[in-house]
């Protein structure tokens, strides 16, 4: 069903909400109503002093106190200080003074009001973003694999600078023009009031004109938020893969497929725009039809109840159209308000999601001085086929525990558990005999240094990125580590040395050096637990040769969990557990495991194979290079 203008303008439950977010700035907001308020009622006075203006230009001024109406007769004992034995050009001269005065004052409150509107929605939408990232940061990793990048930074920056002009801009220019509509429509009926029943006459053909095409504007405005997430998604995606697109001709294909989606989008914000541009030219019909009425009425004494006087009506048809404009803004909130809040709709589904890091009331802070276990632990993304299964096993500290076998095993879900990444379904997790879900996350976190397969930097400096994980670090400190991960050399080549800007992700590095910016990183932190995706396997031989000696540097003196995928790297850990379909079918070390011949051997061989192919022609490639 359709709203009425009205209906749009009380608040919805987004509506509410977003009224929320303006609570801490009701201050200025309110001042800049009170500002805007008496900007009207002086751009209304400044209106109304054309009477006694035009009829000193008239010549038909007379005594004061001798007009018709109530509005000439209180116009004319408002200025008679000013125009009492004042001849008619300095009457003239003293009335346009007052005018000038008057629309001084009307501009500066103005001003002042759109400065306080510009305060209050910048704040606002602050406050609304940073909740939304501060939300985004704490949800469960499922979402953000199930929901596009591209969606997510529309709904941060697209979809709030739309909700602004919900509880701010739009709401005080709502209250703004209905203050300049009921004085103008009390200065109308002073001077009669026949007339302005007559001219207000018209005001429900506008109403019932654009009832209709407000909720369609509100659906299609919805629609034109997602398919401008999808396309900002595409976008990211499809640049972020450029050179993958390049190596495989795929450039073509591309643009084609962004250019079907530009269309789809310019056809989404046409419909929409069409909707919404109807309203302009229905109020302009409107006023025309107003004005139409005015003069053929205006002359009629009958109508009127009396004879106006030119410069009376003239003065009435100025302020009648006058109040065309914030009449038009009026009829055009609810369209506003519908695109704003189809916005904020989109963005409150993201902050009514609940969150995955939110602690249990009286979290325990993290002690590890004996081990880690995992007990029966199940685990399941949202409800859907279990990726682990009865899964057991004891970490004593101080030990090095690899988790290893063949691809989909549920290796990285296993050992993400233990940071809390994830929450186990069934079973539990355990440190010193305490289950995980009993500590604190930021207390579990602190225990742990984390070097994963797919390294991660940030566009800052070399310093900010190794000092992540220990921010207060000074420079000594940071160049320690920076040695100890075999990363002082090509730090030292750059040309800004630590303060070089690495950019996003870290492009300015070659793989093996990002990955001794993450080990120098854990290092600075000094956590007694370390989770190591290794990350050898795809750099060329002198990196990995770097890359492991900072890592055996690192796994000193820790508890290790490694996730291996070279089985040749874990020989020497105290215990090997093998992951098969999300189930823990051998445990061992090394020798024991060889010897028993089941998965574990297997793997072990098959990778051996490999290794020794590819180490051969290693040696071949070097020794015709020499």
């Amino acid at each position: 069903m359709a709203v009425s203008a009205a209906e749009a303008a009380r608040p919805t439950g987004a509506g509410r909400r977003l009224l929320g977010y303006l609570r801490p700035y009701r201050g200025a907001f309110l001042l800049g109503l009170f500002t805007a308020f008496l900007a009207s009622l002086l751009d209304g006075f400044t209106t109304v002093t054309l009477i006694p203006l035009l009829k000193h230009l008239f010549g038909t001024a007379g005594a004061l106190g001798g007009g018709n109406t109530a509005l000439e007769k209180l116009m004319d004992r408002l200025l008679a200080p000013l125009l009492v034995g004042a001849g008619p050009g300095q009457a003239v001269a003293r009335i346009v003074g007052v005018m000038l005065v008057g629309l001084l004052l009307k501009n500066a409150m103005s001003y002042i009001s759109s400065v306080l509107n510009i305060v209050v929605q910048e704040g606002l939408v602050r406050d609304l973003r940073s909740a939304l990232f501060d939300h985004l940061l704490r949800l469960d990793l499922g979402f953000f694999q199930r929901t596009r990048g591209g969606q997510l930074i529309a709904r941060m920056t697209t979809d709030i600078d739309q909700t602004k002009t919900a509880v701010s801009a739009a709401l005080a220019a709502l209250f703004q023009n209905g203050v300049v509509i009921l004085t103008t429509l009390g200065v109308l009926a002073s001077i009669s009031w026949r007339l302005t029943l007559l001219t207000l006459g018209a005001a429900p053909l506008l109403v019932v004109a654009i009832r209709q095409l407000l909720q369609r504007l509100r659906r299609h405005a919805r629609a034109r938020a997602e398919e401008a997430g999808e396309l900002t998604s595409t976008v990211a995606e499809r640049l972020g893969a450029v050179r993958m697109i390049r190596a495989y001709g795929g450039e073509g294909r591309e643009a084609a497929r962004f250019r079907e989606q530009a269309e789809r989008y310019r056809k989404r914000v046409i419909r929409t725009q069409r909707f919404a541009l109807l309203t302009s030219p229905v109020s302009e019909i409107f006023g025309g039809v107003v004005v139409i009425l005015i003069i053929w009425a205006g002359t009629i004494p009958a109508i009127t109840g009396s004879t106006l006087a030119p410069e009376v009506l003239i003065v009435f048809l100025v302020l009648a159209l006058k109040m065309m404009s914030p009449l038009k803004s009026v009829t055009q909130y609810p369209n506003m308000m519908a695109v704003a809040l189809a916005s904020a709709e989109r963005i409150f589904e993201v902050l009514d999601r609940p969150e995955s890091e939110r602690d249990v009331p009286g979290a325990a802070a993290a002690v590890f001085t004996r081990d880690i276990s995992y007990e029966r632990v199940g685990f399941a993304y949202d409800g859907g086929e279990a990726v682990l299964t009865d899964v057991s096993f004891t970490v004593p500290r101080g030990s090095i525990v690899a988790i290893v076998g063949p691809s989909g095993a549920g290796k990285t879900t296993l050992v993400e558990l233990l940071p809390r990444f994830h929450d186990p379904v069934s079973g539990a997790v355990r440190m010193d005999g305490v289950p995980l879900t009993g500590l604190a996350r930021s207390s579990v976190r602190a225990l742990m240094g984390l070097v994963s397969q797919d390294t991660v930097l940030l566009n800052d400096t070399v310093h900010a990125n190794i000092a992540y994980g220990r921010p207060g670090a000074t420079r000594a400190e940071v160049e320690a580590a920076a040695r100890a991960a075999n990363a002082e050399e090509f730090i030292d080549a750059l040309p800004q040395g630590y303060e070089t800007l690495l950019g996003e992700r870290g492009t300015r590095l070659s793989g093996g050096q990002r990955q001794r910016i993450s080990i120098a990183r854990a290092l600075l932190r000094d956590p007694p637990i370390l989770l190591l995706d290794e990350a050898t396997s795809a750099l060329d031989p002198r990196s990995e040769r770097l890359v492991q000696e900072a890592i055996d540097r690192l796994m000193r003196d820790r508890t290790v969990l490694v996730i291996a995928h070279r089985l040749s790297t874990v020989r020497h850990a105290d215990r090997i557990v093998v992951l098969d379909e999300g189930r823990v079918i051998e445990q061992g070390t090394h020798d024991e495991l060889f010897r028993a011949g089941r998965l574990y051997r297997r793997l072990y061989d098959l990778q051996f194979r490999d290794e020794s192919a590819e180490g051969a022609l290693v040696t071949a490639q070097e020794e015709e290079g020499e």
